[in-house]
Parts: C-alpha cells; structure tokens; sequence
C-alpha cells in the first residue's frame, strides 16, 4: 500500500513523535505531512529517513517558533493537500491533523493523542491564562474550530484512541467509538537500578496543566529534595517560589533524563495527562510512580505494586503520598516487568491488526 501519514507539527521528538517513529518502521515507505517541520531534532530519528511535505503553514513568517499563532489557517492547510494516489492515510491527532480530504474510497485512520485540548475540556484553563487580545479572540475562533473539529470528524473511518480515557472524549466530542491502543513505550532504552540516590523526580513541559507548581509547593513544605526536568513559560516563575531543596534542570537530553529516571526514588506525576508515557519509562527503570488519580495514570499505575496514587490535586494530598510511599516495599523487577506490557512490539502488532481488518472491510 502506498500511505501517507499526516502529523500536526515536528517541532520537538516528544510522545506524539515516539508514536510517529512507531508508525514510520511500521510503513517505512510512507510519507508524512505536517503543518511544520524542524529537522534538527530528528537528524537521529527514522522520521528523517521519509519524505516530509509540509503545508502551506510553513511558508508563513516565524512559522517554526510561532506556528500555533496560525491555527486557524490549518483547517484549510489540510483541506488543500492534494493526497490522490495513496492507499491508506493515518493521521497522528493532538493538534490539527485529520482533517485532510481522502480519495474516495480511500480509508482514514486517526491515531488521537487528545482532541484538541485547548479547544475542549481545557478551554477555560487556556483562556484564562491567555493575555487580554487572545482572551478576547478565542470565544469566536475555538467556536469555529470546535465545529470543524466535529465535521473532520465525521470523515474518519476508524479511531485509534491512545488510552480508555481518550476514548470517552472522542466519544463526548465527536460522538465516534475508538478502539484503545496504547502508545509505544521504548523499555529496552531503559534498565533496572536497584539504588537510589535519594531524590524525587519529576519531568515534562513547565505548563499549567502538568501542575508543577503543586509539586513545587508540596516538597517547598516537606523538605524533601525534588529534581525537577522541563522546560517551559512557567520556569521562572517556578524557580522563583522554589526552595533549595527543589531543584530546576530546565531541557534534559536522553541520557540526562535516563540517568536522572536511574537514581531517584520516585517519579512524581501530579497533573492530568491524556495518558502519560514518562510514567512508564520510570517504570521500564524499576522506579515507582506517586501519580494523582485521574487520566492516564489509571491505566498504567498499579495501587501498591507500582506506585501510589493521590485523590486530591493539593500539598496535604500529595506529601501524604509520599509518605505513604516510603512506608511501603516494590519490586523493582515487578515493576519493569509491568512496564514491558506497554512496549513497542505490542503498539506495532495493535496498529497492524486493526489496519489489516479496516482495510479488508473497505475493499
């Protein structure tokens, strides 16, 4: 089959391009469309290896930094790709991706991350931390993008959802079942280390939403030593409230991040993620995760065999958490072992098998 693959935006090799990688060996003659793309992350990545063609978005000042400025331009970015001659389309879905116009009869799978966060359940968090002139913008443009997001919907022949909790919000939002299919974790990137070296970790984006401040303010109080990896709009904001006994790293290469996953105690998960590979790669090291109980972390964190959970999204919540946590016993072995469910191998054998059946019930 000839397929093309179409991706919101390569800008950063982040879980949504683990997945793409996954995609790529899994047709490694298709091409992949993108509103953007920075070739310097991927120069190590088999991404780099396929025909990349970007939309017109690409041509648009600053596109590479300030690519999210055009999002309403995207819709009509993707209507405007000219895709006759292929077999299958895969589109890869957090950002504007679906909505490219198949050939007829052509089938169109989506692999959703999220629906479009900002657009949906995150909308007033995103509004309201949004300056005056966006704040005024948004109620007209997400209502635009809301019912294109709907429609686009609507020309997808099957959904892959990342996680159960996906699949409930393509469910809400689009009114579409989906079938579960975990994204790839890499575990044989990562290896068991029995030993600790007596800090607590976190990683990801310095947003709002991955609740940072939380952590910041809950080990502010403990006292106990907490690395944090990330960069992002809220670093110095952050940094400013932390104590020395909570560290900022900012950006983290692989093996920084390795390391770090390989020394500390446990990994610290406090905000609501559509599904949440870091998680998992902690785990693939044989370190337990304290994650709050909501999201993702449902269905990969396992109460008192590989972690603990938190109920409540405050300090008193999470620094009981911890204490509990350091009450308790886990095997190291156990959890990997755990981890290795999610791998790569079975993402790829998920993927085929729902391909080969959409594609037999098309012809």
């Amino acid at each position: 089959m000839k397929v093309a693959i179409i991706h919101y935006w390569l800008v950063n090799l982040r879980g949504g391009e683990r997945v793409l990688e996954a995609l790529c060996d899994l047709f490694p003659d298709a091409d992949i469309y993108t509103h953007v793309y920075d070739a310097r992350p991927f120069v190590d990545s088999v991404i780099s290896k396929h025909k990349v063609v970007e939309t017109f978005i690409a041509r648009l000042p600053f596109a590479k930094k300030k690519y999210q400025m055009y999002l309403p331009l995207m819709p009509l970015a993707l209507e405007e790709l000219d895709l006759s001659g292929y077999d299958l389309i895969i589109s890869s879905e957090s950002g504007p991706a679906k909505g490219v116009i198949p050939p007829p009869g052509v089938p169109h799978i989506c692999y959703c991350h999220s629906p479009m966060r900002y657009a949906w359940d995150m909308y007033g968090e995103y509004k309201s931390s949004a300056g005056a002139v966006k704040r005024m913008v948004m109620p007209f443009l997400m209502h635009y993008m809301r019912r294109w997001d709907q429609l686009s919907a609507q020309q997808v022949t099957h959904f892959i959802a990342n996680s159960r909790f996906v699949a409930k919000r393509i469910k809400s939002y689009y009114g579409r079942e989906s079938t579960v299919i975990n994204p790839p974790v890499s575990t044989q990137d990562f290896s068991v280390v029995e030993s600790n070296e007596g800090y607590y970790l976190m990683i990801g984006q310095l947003v709002g939403y991955k609740r940072v401040d939380l952590a910041v303010e809950a080990f502010n109080e403990s006292g106990k030593e907490l690395k944090i990896a990330g960069e992002g709009e809220q670093f110095n904001e952050l940094n400013k409230i932390a104590n020395k006994n909570v560290q900022l790293l900012g950006r983290c290469s692989f093996a920084e991040l390795n390391r770090l996953l390989s020394g500390c105690k446990a990994l610290v998960f406090p905000g609501v993620e559509d599904f949440g590979i870091v998680p998992l790669e902690a785990m693939a090291c044989g370190k337990p995760v304290i994650a709050f109980a909501k999201g993702g972390a449902l269905e990969t964190v396992v109460e008192g065999v590989t972690g603990v959970f938190f109920r409540d999204q405050t300090v008193e919540s999470l620094n009981d958490a911890v204490n509990c946590f350091e009450g308790r016993v886990f095997s190291s072995q156990g959890i990997r072992s755990h981890a290795e469910v999610f791998g790569v191998e079975h993402f790829k054998d998920g993927v085929r098998e729902l391909v080969a059946q959409v594609v037999s019930s098309e012809q």
